[in-house]
């Protein structure tokens, strides 16, 4: 339990304690930080309890500070500053903290519990490779499914592939149309950017053939369907549908290029996963879903044989669900996946990591299956987050504009070398070394920043500003959590895990606000995570962690180590850059970020 935890509880004893026959409801109880400019370290709030008790601030504040500090054990002193009872917690508590926890490489986590949570993220098409604007889906998953675990939960992270529908077979059309037998292999080309390149050519061949249709005299939208070779890649999915040998051979040999290079990609993000959907394997399960839905007259069927689900009533509209040709559309394999992925582990939560685009979709995704009685849509949840955009604006994968998730990865590498040479930090690194390093800055850099903003933000993502040194990214945690390694090699510490033992402290000097700072940042981890978890956020953990590395340096640059007051002290403070350092390490760890021993 977290000191803020404790002084809640200690609190509410002590108002049941010194005004017995009055209820005050334990959510009044508010436990802040102290403000830096005041004396103490945790602040009770008054305010709530005055008009109950029908005393002065001033008066309730005394009184429950006098009981606080006699009857816990906690507190060194108390003082009251217009209507805030700050307290001061007794220098032993923080020592006994630091002696116990230090070296901890689990501190902040919870016990395992038997509550199973699915986390889905990534969730490409096989008719492109992955984008920029994939990633922070995937980090945005990773990083969840991993707060998730350390918070106790039993978690399957599961990736969900579009391998089946119209545009998986516009890719398959233009590549018989200009491919001319190309492969990977005879090109050089990864697999998915191949494939990515005939999805371009069928919509720069589709745009033609609109413009020659509507300059006969055609209207667009007639135009449009008229298309031969839209006409062609609809016929080619009624093809695949009916299991058309020709159409699945061309369908398994394509996909198979791309699904190589996601595996070179994924591997590259350092990213993974427990279980692999597949919407191929799923969307024929939807389908008897929708044939329940129609035989429990939840659903309705128009003339042209479609079926549709009618929610009005719940202050949307009507949606399709199969069209008249009895082919599938997205939210028909979504209703299968969502029951299989129920049925294969008995779901207490099942996490959807989708764009706020996608936000209707979602709603009727579990409107509907609530209505067909599928246990699966209690679980259902909805990690919506805002879209990312660099610079120069959105990007669009059909006008070829966008930027391949491969070509970021380079483009941070490279400037993460750029940046290292210019600093000229590179002696004493092998080749070897440099370029690991400029891997762990430069990915370190793009992951931190696309997640330490708050998921329902829109951002935009600025490479140059992700990678300073001095701002708020991930390089400026890896430079601190280096320095703490360079401060125990001088020492002769040991690095990865610390497991050296300190004696029990009898420090006669009292803690320094600098090291009480950095320690009283260090209990709070747990309740950072726990948040993180409970909020679906882990830009909690990147503004934790940035604030730490900032109260490191502050911290180091007002107080020696090597050159310590006393040895008490210097043990004092190994602990803590100890623990800083872990600390620093178990929070990036769940990010998906690296951080080096030397920089």
């Amino acid at each position: 339990m977290t000191l803020a935890a404790q002084i809640r509880l200690a609190a509410e004893d002590a108002l049941k304690h010194l005004y017995p026959g009055i209820e005050i409801s334990p959510s009044s109880i508010t436990v802040n930080q102290t403000k830096p400019e005041f004396t103490g370290d945790y602040t009770l709030v008054l305010f709530p309890f005055v008009k109950q008790l029908r005393k002065k601030p001033d008066e309730i504040g005394n009184e429950i500070g006098k009981y606080l500090v006699e009857k816990t054990g906690l507190f060194a002193g108390y003082d009251i500053v217009s209507g805030f009872l700050n307290l001061t917690v007794k220098d032993a508590y923080w020592t006994n903290f630091l002696l116990n926890q230090f070296n901890n490489p689990h501190y902040g986590e919870k016990a395992k519990h038997d509550r199973r949570i699915m986390v889905e993220y990534s969730s490409p098409n096989t008719n492109k490779p992955l984008h920029f604007g994939h990633l922070r889906n995937i980090f945005l998953g990773y990083a969840m499914a991993e707060v998730l675990k350390a918070s106790g939960n039993q978690v399957v992270k599961a990736n969900l592939i579009n391998d089946r529908g119209i545009h998986i077979c516009k890719s398959m059309i233009a590549w018989q149309h200009f491919a001319e037998g190309d492969t990977p292999e005879r090109t050089g080309i990864k697999g998915d950017h191949l494939v990515g390149d005939y999805y371009v050519k069928f919509n720069d061949a589709y745009k033609q053939e609109v413009a020659r249709l509507t300059a006969e005299g055609l209207d667009e939208a007639t135009a449009e369907k008229e298309a031969p070779i839209m006409k062609e890649t609809q016929e080619m999915l009624r093809k695949w549908e009916a299991g058309d040998k020709e159409v699945r051979s061309l369908w398994e040999m394509m996909n198979g290029w791309v699904y190589k290079g996601f595996d070179e990609s994924y591997k590259r993000l350092g990213v993974d996963f427990d279980k692999m959907y597949y919407e191929s394997d799923t969307y024929l399960l939807g389908k008897k879903l929708v044939e329940q839905g129609l035989q429990k007259g939840v659903l309705y069927q128009k003339e042209d044989g479609s079926v549709w689900v009618d929610l009005t009533a719940d202050g949307l509209d009507h949606k399709l669900l199969l069209r008249g040709d009895g082919t599938s559309v997205y939210i028909t394999q979504d209703l299968g996946t969502a029951k299989l992925k129920y049925n294969d582990y008995k779901l207490d939560q099942s996490v959807y990591v989708i764009a706020d685009e996608q936000n209707y979709h979602m709603q009727v995704l579990k409107l509907i299956l609530k209505k067909i009685g599928e246990p699966c849509a209690d679980g259902i949840y909805h990690l919506s987050y805002g879209m990312v955009e660099l610079p120069t604006g959105r990007m669009k994968s059909r006008e070829g504009t966008v930027v391949d998730a491969d070509d970021m990865m380079d483009e941070m590498i490279a400037l993460a070398k750029e940046q290292t040479e210019q600093a000229g930090k590179t002696e004493g690194f092998s080749q070897e070394e440099l370029d690991k390093l400029y891997e762990t800055i430069g990915m370190g850099a793009l992951k931190f920043y696309l997640l330490r903003v708050d998921p329902k933000k829109k951002m935009i993502f600025d490479p140059k500003e992700s990678i300073d040194l001095h701002g708020f990214t991930a390089t400026f945690i890896q430079y601190a959590h280096a320095r703490i390694c360079s401060i125990l090699r001088k020492e002769g510490m040991p690095l990865l895990p610390p497991n050296t033992k300190f004696q029990a402290l009898c420090c006669k000097e009292p803690i320094l606000p600098a090291e009480k700072k950095l320690v009283l940042a260090l209990e709070q981890y747990p309740a950072i995570l726990e948040a993180a978890a409970e909020e679906y956020n882990p830009s909690l953990l990147c503004n934790y962690s940035f604030q730490l590395a900032q109260l490191f340096n502050s911290f180091y640059d007002e107080h020696s180590i090597s050159k310590a007051e006393s040895p008490e002290k210097k043990e004092l403070r190994l602990m803590i850059i100890i623990m800083t350092a872990q600390i620093l390490r178990h929070a990036m760890h769940l990010l998906g970020i690296r951080l080096p021993e030397k920089m």
